[in-house]
């Protein structure tokens, strides 16, 4: 159910991005909208870890220190859930009449038909082939223990560094990255932004290797990765948008988006089984192996060179 309701908001909220902007603006707020994007996925993964410590640390116990945390989680999505309703603007879609009712075949047939869309699709599932993996195995890293691979810290340090420093590069890189893909447009900062979301993986494999006591050593990386991540990002958004682009935007964006979701959850699931047979060290190093793909295809890809230019 959970899964459900998120895709059906995801495809209601791309759906207003691109209808209630014009094309030319969409680049611009493209970092802006994907660095709050992800602040809401560090949120959970960051200050509500945070939080659940503390409450851990007041309490004494794990489930009541959970309980509660979750409880605020409720809360905030109920408030927002509020927000969202008062001010959400009302825009509607403009279509030809001939148009007004496509049916299924018609969308779905549409999309696949688009000039070099199998290309296209590979750009969309290898972008981020290694960062779809390290995502999920970077806090169990920092929370394992030294003796199996990890760096032992704590929750409370854990939910201080992506839900502090993380969401602070997020916002410098993804409002950057938008700003200079609308200034400049897409083709000059496609390899730039893909080195940027994948060279910071290198890393990674230096924590593993060195396991350093001290906290800050984890915290720079994990700041520069967000902040190449925001960064980079940036260039994998406006993308789909020139991918969805058309009489069917909305629809073609939630199949991009869908494919976007494939592409981070197919390495995902491998990535625990990954990890337990390599090691954190052995582990990185294919994290980092894996990003060849991205830059392959993202050098590749066809596209108009000056999409998203103001």
């Amino acid at each position: 159910m959970g899964a459900f309701a998120s895709a059906t908001n995801d495809i209601a909220s791309d759906g207003l991005y691109l209808i209630a902007l014009k094309p030319k603006e969409q680049s611009f707020f493209v970092g802006m909208r994907n660095t709050f994007y992800r602040v809401g996925m560090v949120t959970g993964s960051g200050l509500f870890v945070m939080l659940a410590g503390f409450l851990e640390k007041k309490f004494g116990d794990p489930a009541n220190a959970w309980s509660w945390t979750m409880v605020s989680v409720a809360f905030l999505m109920l408030t927002l859930t509020g927000i969202n309703y008062l001010k959400t603007p009302n825009v509607l879609e403009k279509r030809e009449p001939k148009t007004a009712q496509p049916s299924f075949k018609d969308v779905f047939g549409s999309f696949f038909s688009k000039k070099n869309i199998l290309l296209s699709l590979s750009f969309v599932l290898l972008y981020r082939l290694g960062e779809s993996q390290l995502v999920k195995m970077a806090s169990p890293f920092f929370l394992d223990e030294r003796a199996d691979g990890g760096l032992g810290l704590s929750t409370t340090e854990v939910g201080f560094i992506y839900g502090t420093l993380g969401v602070i590069a997020l916002l410098m890189g993804g409002i950057v990255g938008g700003i200079l893909i609308s200034r400049d447009g897409l083709g000059k900062w496609m390899m730039p932004m893909v080195f940027a979301i994948n060279a910071p993986n290198i890393g990674y494999v230096f924590l593993s290797w060195l396991q350093p006591e001290n906290v800050y050593f984890a915290a720079s990386v994990v700041f520069i990765e967000q902040l190449g991540y925001g960064f980079g990002f940036a260039a994998f958004m406006v993308f789909l948008i020139f991918l969805a682009d058309g009489i069917y935007k909305t629809a073609h964006y939630a199949l991009a988006t869908g494919f976007m979701a494939m592409g981070m959850m197919v390495p995902g699931i491998i990535s625990g089984y990954m990890q337990e047979w390599l090691g954190y060290p052995g582990f990185f190093v294919w994290v980092v192996i894996a990003t060849i793909p991205g830059f392959f295809i993202a050098y590749t890809v066809k596209y108009p060179l000056d999409f998203g230019k103001k």
